[in-house]
């Protein structure tokens, strides 16, 4: 079995430039996740783009849902921003025969207390257990995204 993985940005892949004192959307963490995680599951990378989520347009989800769609495989894990990851999410719901699981990250994977290698690895493990269909994988559950939504304040998704 093998779980594709799509990249498109998003905190996940942030780096900080010190002399700037910014963010910027850097190289794909999820390699380096897994390769430090040791998974020695099957994972085809796809880097898509290198976007803030709140930059993410409507062609941008439509490039989006033509990979998932053209991808041969069956498992997909999407890394997103978590800002628009919902409307991502539901940009991808006619696609079928597959599950489509989206993740993405509260604060960058090179932070030490970053959320970004629990969030990858249940997304990981939920794209290979889930029945077909559309997920998110954050804070240690699964939503709908239609049902979901990212509260600002705590930072952290809840169901609606």
């Amino acid at each position: 079995m093998s779980v594709t993985i799509i990249t498109t940005g998003g905190t996940i892949d942030k780096i900080y430039f010190d002399a700037k004192n910014d963010f910027h959307i850097g190289q794909p963490q999820a390699p380096k996740i897994l390769e430090r995680a040791g998974v020695t599951l099957d994972t085809p990378i796809i880097p898509l783009f290198r976007k803030d989520s709140l930059d993410m347009t409507d062609e941008d989800r439509a490039l989006v849902f033509e990979t998932v769609k053209n991808v041969e495989g069956k498992k997909i894990v999407i890394t997103d921003g978590t800002d628009t990851m919902a409307k991502t999410g539901i940009a991808l719901k006619g696609i079928t025969g597959k599950t489509i699981v989206l993740m993405g990250a509260m604060y960058p994977a090179e932070f030490r207390d970053s959320d970004a290698v629990f969030n990858l690895g249940a997304a990981v493990m939920a794209a290979q257990t889930l029945p077909e269909g559309v997920y998110i994988a954050m804070n240690g559950r699964v939503f709908d995204p239609e049902r979901c939504v990212k509260n600002i304040e705590e930072n952290r998704f809840e169901e609606i």
